[in-house]
Formats: structure tokens, sequence, C-alpha cells
């Protein structure tokens, strides 16, 4: 039998505590042990050939892509889906999951970026750098907390192959506010491709804590593995 403070700890503590450390690890590997080795060796080369391709429309769209992921509108963005979800279904669980996701990569982004003081690209940068190191992207990892998070939701309550098809196309947020903070000179490809990682694993990790139904978060309830929790309906 699992209390509840045990079932933080196994299921959400220790899985965000691992990542954190994961991340701080990688972020050494990068700055340090193999800066000067491939696939790094080139960023700068991708940095400068992002920078040498800009165009004023390319730019505007980038504007437009980049503040999806600015941090007032994740955060309007995940309270507005997480009250919808509530309102719609009527149960905790999907806009719990959601905003914990958001939450738990936001810890992981600030945390590393404590440990990890790396410059930003050697480029003209098109937007005022945060006092944050440039790893790793906070507005992808973001994105994909949120924007996946909610696909995840999504494409589970859809009942039609097309239409959870149609939800898992919020995908192509993250990738394209990926795209423009690195055509914007605010991150090398290393930064976006870390923040996949940090988005993506707090995403995985709070749909195993709150959306396994096998898991119940009730207390004196015993959590038994491929078992659905009873309807209360």
């Amino acid at each position: 039998m699992l209390t509840i403070a045990a079932q933080s700890l196994k299921r959400v503590v220790l899985p965000i505590a691992a990542l954190l450390l994961f991340m701080i690890g990688l972020g050494l590997l990068l700055t340090r042990l193999a800066s000067h080795t491939w696939p790094l060796t080139v960023e700068d080369g991708v940095n400068r050939e992002f920078a040498a391709d800009r165009t004023e429309t390319l730019s505007d769209i980038s504007h437009l892509v980049s503040g999806v992921a600015d941090t007032p509108r994740i955060v309007a963005a995940t309270a507005v889906a997480a009250l919808v979800l509530w309102l719609v279904l009527r149960r905790l669980r999907e806009p719990l999951f959601l905003s914990l996701a958001v939450i738990a990569q936001a810890l992981v982004f600030y945390f590393t970026t404590l440990a990890i003081d790396r410059p930003r690209p050697a480029v003209d940068r098109m937007d005022v750098s945060p006092p944050t190191s440039s790893f790793p992207s906070g507005h992808t990892s973001a994105a994909v907390a949120l924007y996946i998070g909610l696909a995840v939701v999504l494409a589970s309550l859809a009942r039609r192959t097309w239409l959870k098809a149609l939800c898992w196309a919020l995908v192509l947020v993250p990738v394209g506010v990926a795209f423009a903070r690195m055509y914007r000179g605010m991150h090398h490809p290393s930064d976006v491709v870390a923040a996949f990682v940090n988005g993506c694993t707090c995403v995985i990790v709070m749909a195993r804590a709150v959306l396994d139904r096998s898991v119940s978060w009730r207390p004196g309830s015993r959590a038994t593995a491929g078992a659905a929790v009873p309807s209360t309906a």
C-alpha cells in the first residue's frame, strides 16, 4: 500500500530529479567534454547559415512563432487549456497532467540553466537575450510540454483515426518554435534538441503518474498494474 507521498516520490519527484541530473550532465558534456567534437563542431556553421538566410518575411514569421512560447503566453495557454478540459470532462486527471508537465519542464529548465552557463550563438540576435544560459531552449521546452501534452490528451479522447492524427499535428508547434529560436540567433541546434528531451520526458513522466488509470492517488488505495480504477459515476 502506497501513501500519496510515496506515490509522488516514486512517480514524480524521483523521475524529474533524474531528468534534471541528466540535463546537467548533458550540458556539461556539450559545453566542456565534447565541445570540440562532431557534430557540435558544425553548430556554428548552422547558426551562421540561419543568420545569412534571413529575410523580412521569414523574420516576421519567426517573431510570431517564437512568441507563441513566450512565458506569459505559455502560462495563459496552459491555464485556459486546463480550465476547458476540466469544464468539459469534469475530472482532474487531464488538466492536472497538462499543468504538471509544463511546471516540471520549467523547473528542470531553470535549475539546468543555473548549473550550465552556455553563451548564445555568435551571430546577430534578433531578440533581447534573457539572463539565462543558452542551454536548453526554454521556449522550445515549454512548447513541447504544452502542445505535445495537449496532443496526448486530445488524441486519447478522439474516437476517429483521422481526428487522432489531426490532434498530433500540434507537434508542429514546438517544431516551429525550435526553428524560430535558431533562426533568430537565440539558440544552438543542440539547445533545442535538449529542450525536446526535457519537454517530452516531463510529458511521459506525468502521463504515467496522472493519466495512467491503473495508478490510484486515493488515500489508502492499492494500485494494481493493469487494473483500471473503478468508475464512481
